[in-house]
């Protein structure tokens, strides 16, 4: 009788030891936080630059005030140690000021093509009239 109640004690204190440990070990990972997104913190910026660059900004563009509003919640997330959700808004705005950049760079694109249109027009219009003059 007395070895058993000896090994009910002994099983006892393993299973408190190792539930100290699986607890302590829990508490740890959840401790830490990543590191702070600075690649996706630099990228976002770079593109902002890279739209203002292309006069994004004459344009009014919404999607690079989006771009820039989240990059500013982006930092402040990074100093409230939110670097989850701080890596979403970098990687969020990046993609906006990339927006806005592929929308100006197609809108300066079709008005290019609409002026090369107008041209040919011109001048088909001219070289109708030019031989419809000669006999």
């Amino acid at each position: 009788m007395t070895l058993m109640c000896d090994m009910t004690r002994r099983l006892r204190r393993w299973t408190g030891i190792l539930s100290g440990l699986g607890s302590l070990l829990m508490l740890a990972a959840c401790a830490s936080t990543p590191p702070p997104p600075t690649l996706e913190l630099s990228s976002a910026k770079q593109a902002i630059a890279a739209a203002d660059q292309t006069r994004v900004a004459d344009a009014a563009s919404p999607e690079l005030s989006e771009a820039r509003d989240k990059l500013a919640a982006a930092q402040t997330a990074v100093q409230d140690k939110h670097m989850v959700e701080a890596q979403r808004l970098a990687v969020e705005s990046r993609v906006d000021a990339e927006l806005a950049s592929a929308r100006i760079a197609s809108s300066k694109e079709q008005a290019v093509n609409h002026e090369m249109i107008q041209s040919t027009d011109t001048l088909s219009q001219e070289m109708q009239r030019n031989s419809g003059a000669k006999p």
